[in-house]
């Protein structure tokens, strides 16, 4: 990887997870913070736009294909955006507090929307091809 491309994935991951941060606190002040529907929130459209970006790169291929993309888009920002550690601490406190089902809930509902919304973003970019 070069030089240009770590830097990329560097800035990319800020902004990632800048957003992550703002986004998750705001949708846990808005809806209470019993259940980690911040984190479930960040995720899911975090995998409908990483599903958006890639369906883009297979679809237009160009700038959206190159490198430079992948590294500041795809892999910086999104994977500072999405978290699975978050999810796995915030799965693992529901079920040390006795809330096993909202634990086994936060599995199962967050990998079927994160599947779903990596599909439907990947489906939206490929619709910009016709």
């Amino acid at each position: 990887m070069s030089l240009q491309a770590c830097l990329l994935v560097l800035l990319g991951g800020f902004f990632g997870g800048t957003s992550r941060f703002f986004v998750s606190g705001a949708v846990g002040r808005r809806v209470g913070e019993t259940f980690p529907w911040g984190t479930f929130a960040v995720n899911v459209s975090g995998s409908a736009l990483i599903g958006f970006l890639a369906g883009l790169g297979q679809r237009h291929g160009g700038v959206f294909a190159g490198e430079a993309f992948r590294a500041f888009f795809i892999v910086g920002f999104c994977g500072g955006y999405t978290t699975v550690s978050s999810f796995s601490l915030q799965t693992l406190n529901l079920s040390l507090d006795g809330e096993q089902r909202g634990a086994a809930f936060n599995v199962v509902a967050s990998a079927l929307a994160c599947l779903a919304a990596t599909g439907a973003g990947f489906l939206a970019a490929a619709g910009l091809a016709r």
